[in-house]
């Protein structure tokens, strides 16, 4: 195996032990050799896809022992060590093929069913294209959107963009999240890492890398693109004294370029800016693995940023209306969590960009042998992670990769995505045929940009460099070219330039290998070897260490001296030198990488005029599709390496043909062309924003009193809600009442009409009956909107008595602060409206007690009707349409039905049904089936059932729910949490001023329920059962996600009464003592 030299060497000393071997103490390797090799059988059966570090300590203690009786016994130690390694990998490998096969089989099937469901004939475009005409996501090679090739074609690009304001909200959860806005308003999201606009601390740790450049770039280059208005990179706020206190600022505006001709459409808002959203300790910064349990405080954060931008920039450029974003793009899987919440709280389209996915790292880690499963999630949070990613996957329109190698071997392992039916899928969209409720996110290759204006590509050669006159003298020469050519006999000769770190990854020693046995490529040029920045080999982490000796070993060995360099250390800022230096020479530019997911380095070298020879795995095929600029090779393949390279120093003609090819295609790498494609892919995506329209009030609680407040109420329900007596399914459709625009058909206007005016008088008529303190919420609607504080019961109690004795508690608590009139109830609860509303009935309760009712798990939103002729409770008609994104409806009730039907009790021998679909408990949002037995292992847990819809690319939240008596299917960006999210974006009910009342466990969502700016009481002693069936088979650990030591949460005392509520409620600083 490449790099792994001293293998050879310990293994060689070991044989040459002699007589030591035929001891009866010899390895069992060595005494069963015969004509077995242990060195090929070490190197090519053993180490592959293990970390050998602590292998190579061992060797090096062995190696330095004198006493050969002493090193006989440590390499005899070692010999058993790799046995074990051996058993160990052929134990994974089995392991890992049985996950292959059963993954294999599982979404076989689930093609199968989605094509059985998908009732029409296919197509011939349905069966998918030739591989070599059509890409894994869907794209035929030949029908791409056309790039941009010219500067007038940009011109004109820019031209037709001139009327338009987009803001784009960009997130990134590393130390920061990028919110992209356009007015075009776009937003991005990055969530971890140390995120600023300048003097960027790249490599500062593992969270704080390239993508952090990435991402502060795109926001940059969007921010002057023509036609976009504001960007907006959100990102998280610190304030630690172990980082630079930038970090803290709450908002840092970017630096544009090319905006001279555009002045006159700058405004005083527009432009990109970094929005810092404090979530998470105030003052430490942590791993993005800590992160998870915060993330619910950063979407409330982002979303009150969101909101309030939307509002000021509708004052600039929207005539008075709110702007909302026209995209929200997430990056990295903390950030496609947030992004996916984030959109569905505004109903916005969302784009997400993976950058390194959990999946594949878990493979990686899981091949290295050195940690197990569990350990990996216990370090990574790696479950959380991936979990997130399907989420993104659920919730985006447009995933973007840098490369289809990223589609192809990456992506294709989620459960969320299927290359094959994302075909079939695409076909019958460009049919308009329908997809009976299944949806697949658009995967678009987008290569990153880079920026070129400030590159010069010099003609000429060192000695052309070397001379100069009176009116052209010469310049200094970089610092760094006398640090490489210093190992030079003859600096003359061109130069091959290797830039990678030294990881055996990088395949560097191959490279050494192949210049070393070619004679006429040696004569022909140097090699220059840029493997980062060193002090002490000693010193380096040992894997880097094992690859530099190596390296050194075979310098040594091919007596390289004079046509290697080396160099110790280089800055940042010598990288373009050295570039240059390689072109001044007519050199090539080499990436020899096992696999590159993308391999920015060949389009940076292609900017200095540099060939390239690169790797034929990932993301270098697409570049060289590109730019023609060079040669493929297999990097296992050490003559395939030494005849490129050859090929390209010795032919001139074909040096200088790649030369001005990568020259003449540069540009399609840039950050116009990128923006150019990533917002015309934008465009493609359908417009979604909050629809409801908007009343002159704004919601505003300065006066209770005011007389017109009535009036408008009354005129937001003719606009915006439906009326229900009982709330049965059939009033919780909304087909009957929207038209094929999404408006209130004519016969319904009436109909909404008669029921206002009759809700009307009910209001008067009880306003007359009422105190004060009655009128204030009866003649306001929704009397939520004029409350101080809302006070949220969400307790997922185990029977109906305990719900109604900890009710009982709750409004004992606070019976001071409910007279006055001050504060609401909210009830949210897995229950239908009507279960509810007998619920109300037999606990003594009446449904004015609150103000509101979040039903089926988050899926109905109702708000209390006093005195109303038709009925107790109003159905919010807007939240349907708000919640309804990539709902399946009934091509998705009919897989659940076979689904449940495939569910049976075996070991009774007579197949009973364990889950039993309920029409009673059901509506048009929220599938509703009942399960019949509890018993371990009858029952798939939650994971299962989401897993095997997302095969079939239906998008849902499945939720558990009632101490697994009930589960309850629901639209994917919907839940409990999410409701009070559009609580406040639709009335302006401030989700700092909510409390949320809590069990000790509870459904299957309940941890949405204890993240957030609300303040969260949990009560010791409710729901505390549940715990054990329902979150014992969770794709990953409670404890996760939920962030134990928040000031926002506080505990009650065992089996509380109302006074140890209202302590609780007292330390929180929600009611005065």
């Amino acid at each position: 195996m490449a790099g792994n030299d001293w293998i050879n060497s310990y293994l060689e000393a070991i044989l040459d032990v002699g007589p030591g071997l035929d001891d009866a103490k010899s390895s069992l390797l060595l005494r069963e050799r015969g004509r077995f090799s242990p060195t090929r059988y070490f190197v090519e059966e053993v180490i592959t896809g293990f970390d050998e570090t602590d292998l190579h300590r061992s060797w090096v203690k062995a190696q330095a022992t004198r006493s050969p009786q002493e090193r006989n016994t440590r390499l005899e130690n070692m010999c058993w060590r790799i046995w074990n390694l051996a058993r160990q990998k052929k134990q994974l490998e089995g392991e890992l093929a049985q996950t292959n096969a059963k993954r294999h089989i599982e979404r076989e099937r689930g093609r199968r069913e989605a094509t059985a469901d998908m009732s029409e004939d296919l197509s011939e475009g349905e069966k998918g294209d030739a591989p070599s005409d059509l890409s894994t996501h869907g794209d035929s090679n030949r029908g791409r959107l056309p790039r941009i090739n010219s500067a007038d074609a940009m011109e004109a690009w820019a031209s037709q963009q001139k009327g338009k304001k987009l803001y784009i909200v960009l997130i990134r959860h590393e130390l920061n999240f990028r919110l992209l806005v356009f007015n075009y308003y776009n937003n991005a999201c990055s969530l971890h890492g140390l995120i600023r606009g300048e003097s960027m601390e790249l490599g500062r740790d593992s969270d704080t890398g390239g993508q952090v450049k990435y991402v502060v770039e795109l926001a940059r280059a969007l921010g002057s693109m023509p036609g976009v208005y504001r960007v907006d990179l959100l990102t998280r706020q610190v304030s630690a004294p172990d980082v630079d206190w930038s970090y803290g600022e709450p908002t840092e505006m970017l630096t544009l370029t090319n905006l001279e001709d555009d002045e006159d459409e700058m405004g005083e808002s527009s432009g990109a800016y970094i929005v810092r959203i404090p979530f998470g300790p105030k003052d430490k910064y942590i791993e993005k693995e800590l992160l998870w349990p915060h993330i619910p405080e950063f979407v409330d954060g982002a979303l009150n940023h969101v909101i309030q931008m939307s509002k000021v920039l509708g004052e600039q450029v929207g005539g008075g209306k709110p702007v909302w974003p026209v995209a929200i793009h997430g990056h990295y899987a903390d950030a496609g969590d947030s992004a996916a919440l984030l959109s569905g709280a505004l109903n916005v389209p969302m784009l997400f960009t993976g950058h390194s996915l959990g999946r594949d790292k878990l493979d990686q880690l899981l091949k290295q042998g050195r940690l197990s499963r569990e350990e990996i999630n216990s370090t990574y949070k790696i479950m959380r992670r991936i979990e997130a990613e399907e989420l993104a996957l659920d919730a985006s329109e447009i995933v973007i990769t840098s490369t289809r190698q990223e589609i192809e071997q990456q992506w294709r392992l989620y459960d969320g995505f299927d290359p094959v039916l994302e075909r079939k899928l695409r076909a019958r969209i460009r049919r308009n045929v329908s997809c009976y409720g299944r949806f697949m996110p658009r995967m678009a290759v987008i290569p990153p940009g880079m920026e070129f204006h400030h590159i010069v590509p010099h003609d000429g050669d060192i000695e052309g460099e070397a001379e100069g006159n009176d009116d052209h003298p010469t310049s200094p020469e970089p610092p760094i070219w006398p640090e490489i050519m210093r190992f030079f006999t003859n600096p003359r000769k061109p130069m091959i330039l290797a830039l990678a770190r030294a990881d055996p990854k990088k395949n560097i020693t191959t490279l050494v290998k192949a210049f070393g046995e070619c004679r006429p490529l040696r004569e022909l040029a140097n090699l220059t070897l840029i493997m980062g920045n060193r002090d002490e080999i000693d010193e380096m982490p040992s894997t880097n260490a094992s690859v530099l000796l190596s390296v050194l070993k075979l310098i040594d060995k091919y007596d390289l001296y004079g046509q290697v360099a080396y160099p110790k250390h280089h800055k940042q800022a010598d990288v373009p030198d050295i570039y240059r230096l390689a072109a001044k020479t007519k050199g090539v530019f080499i990436n020899p990488a096992f696999i590159e997911p993308f391999g920015l380095t060949l389009i940076e070298a292609a900017a200095y005029g540099l060939p390239m020879v690169a790797t034929k795995n990932g993301g270098p095929v697409d570049i060289h599709r590109v730019l023609d600029n060079g040669l493929l090779i297999d990097p296992h393949d050490q003559q395939s390496i030494a005849n490129a390279l050859l090929k390209l120093v010795a032919d001139k003609q074909l040096w200088a043909k790649c030369r001005q090819n990568g020259l003449k295609n540069i540009h399609l790498f840039s950050w116009p062309e990128h923006c150019k494609t990533y917002l015309s892919r934008i465009a493609a995506c359908k417009p979604r924003h909050p629809q409801w329209q908007q009343t002159d009030d704004g919601g505003d609680t300065s006066d209770l009193d005011s007389p017109g407040d009535s009036l408008r109420d009354i005129h937001d329900i003719s606009l915006n809600l439906k009326f229900s007596m009982d709330g049965d399914k059939g009033a919780s459709g909304n087909d009957s009442y929207l038209d094929s625009e999404g408006n209130l058909g004519d016969g319904n206007k009436s109909k909404l009409e008669h029921a206002v005016m009759a809700w009307s008088r009910g209001v008067s008529k009880e306003s007359r009956k009422s105190d004060r303190g009655e009128q204030s919420q009866g003649s306001v609607f929704p009397a939520l909107r004029r409350r101080k504080h809302i006070f949220v019961i969400a307790l997922d109690c185990d029977d109906i008595n305990s719900l109604v004795e900890a009710i009982r508690k709750i409004f004992a608590s606070l019976e001071k602060e409910t007279t006055q009139g001050l504060i609401g109830f909210i009830l949210s609860t897995s229950l239908t409206i009507t279960e509810i509303e007998s619920f109300l009935a037999s606990g003594g309760f009446n449904p004015s007690d609150f103000d509101a009712f979040i039903c089926n798990s988050g899926s109905e939103l109702y708000y209390s009707a006093p005195g109303a002729e038709d009925g107790p409770f109003v159905v919010d008609f807007y939240y349907h349409s708000h919640i309804e994104y990539r709902w399946g409806g009934e091509g998705l009730r009919k897989t659940l039905v076979r689904w449940a039907s495939s569910v049976v009790d075996k070991k009774t021998g007579s197949e009973e049904h364990i889950v039993i679909p309920s029409e009673q408990l059901s509506t048009n949002y929220c599938y509703a089936f009942k399960l019949q037995s509890q018993k371990p292992g009858l029952v798939p847990p939650v994971k299962e059932l989401r897993k095997a819809l997302r095969i079939q690319a239906l998008r849902c939240h499945v939720v558990y729910c009632q101490n697994g008596s009930r589960i309850n299917v629901i639209p994917v960006l919907a839940s409990r949490s999410q409701a009070l999210r559009y609580l406040y974006v639709r009335w302006g009910v401030e989700l700092t001023n909510m409390v949320v009342f809590t069990g000790e466990s509870g459904d299957t969502d309940y941890e949405g329920l204890l993240g957030g700016v609300h303040k969260t009481v949990v009560l010791k002693g409710v729901c505390s059962s549940a715990n054990s069936q329902l979150h014992l088979n969770r794709s990953y650990p409670l404890s996760d996600v939920i962030a134990t030591d928040s000031p926002n949460v506080s505990y009650t005392a065992e089996e509380s009464s109302s006074s140890d509520i209202r302590d609780s409620l007292q330390k929180l600083g929600c009611i005065k003592a």
